[in-house]
């Protein structure tokens, strides 16, 4: 087993595009020529598209993009771009001269942060698929990543800045990676430790909050059900179908268990994808076990590798 970077894994590019000024921004991981793809949502109230068809009952069997993004609900129009980039580029569904990708998407809440009316837009989408033609190895405040942060149980004003984070990871011919921009209620921690590098943060006495033990002794969860989301994909080689792929979203859920605490709760709304290319013959669990690991990787650099921002600290400033 060895790390390498997520260039490492072929058939997949991944595009990032951001408005630094309005504190938002995307991500595009887009697979040209089809991936097999399922998808986990945790939470209350995602901000979600496409995500019925992975259903392993429903007829589509490739995808060919995954949008992650900020803006919420608003963001979710940056997949329009990354349709029109797509189609340009003959990638989708042939159908009688036009071709029609299947485009699936999650957005998070950073509309707190900078601009409360900047959100990424059709251009923003666009730009990040012409962005993807060039390798960026860049993590921290960068695409879906731009305005996402942490430890918002007690409010905006206690939170610390985080980003989006990826690793990959090799076990012999098969290969699997993450990404994920991680917007989380809770403290983001080293997997299955106490190391914490960030969450909230009491700023006028310099000093940590230990979310989950305030929240034990009673004091108010001040976070808005709508302003935590943590959403991700990993994308692999391996040949797997759709309800093993939806099973492998599912499984890697666990890395936000294994980083995030506490993680899942009611003011959080969650979201894996899971894209395949169908090319390494392999067991479903092994790609989930990988998937965690590279998750877990991923979540901590989307914390260690942010910069401080919007009057928020980072990591490094702690």
């Amino acid at each position: 087993m060895k790390w390498i970077e997520w260039n490492e894994i072929p058939g997949f590019q991944i595009g990032h595009s951001q408005d630094e000024k309005g504190g938002t921004g995307c991500t595009v991981i887009i697979c040209p020529q089809g991936a097999t793809a399922g998808v986990e949502v945790r939470g209350g109230g995602p901000a979600t598209r496409e995500t019925d068809l992975l259903n392993p009952k429903n007829m589509v069997q490739k995808i060919h993009a995954v949008t992650l993004s900020g803006g919420s609900a608003f963001g979710l129009e940056a997949s329009s771009g990354v349709m029109q980039y797509l189609s340009e580029h003959h990638i989708g569904f042939d159908m009688k001269g036009i071709y029609i990708p299947i485009v699936c998407q999650a957005s998070l809440f950073d509309c707190g942060l900078g601009d409360p009316k900047a959100y990424p837009d059709k251009a923003m989408g666009y730009q990040a698929c012409v962005n993807s033609e060039h390798t960026d190895l860049s993590s921290g405040n960068i695409g879906a990543g731009t305005g996402a942060s942490v430890g918002k149980a007690f409010g905006f004003e206690k939170a610390m800045k985080t980003g989006l984070g990826h690793a990959a990871i090799q076990v012999n011919d098969l290969k699997v990676g993450a990404i994920v921009a991680v917007n989380a209620c809770g403290d983001v921690f080293k997997a299955n430790s106490t190391h914490r590098i960030a969450g909230a943060y009491d700023y006028a006495k310099k000093e940590p909050i230990d979310t989950v033990n305030a929240l034990i002794q009673g004091i108010e969860n001040q976070s808005n059900p709508h302003e935590n989301t943590t959403i991700g994909c990993v994308f692999t080689n391996a040949d797997l179908n759709k309800a093993q792929m939806n099973k492998v979203a599912s499984l890697t859920h666990n890395a936000y268990a294994h980083c995030i605490h506490p993680v899942a709760t009611s003011n959080d709304g969650d979201t894996i994808f899971a894209m395949a290319t169908n090319e390494v013959a392999t067991d479903m669990d092994k790609v989930g076990i990988l998937a965690i690991k590279a998750m877990e990787k991923a979540i901590e650099k989307a914390a260690q590798n942010a910069h401080a921002a919007y009057h928020l600290y980072s990591a490094s400033d702690v």
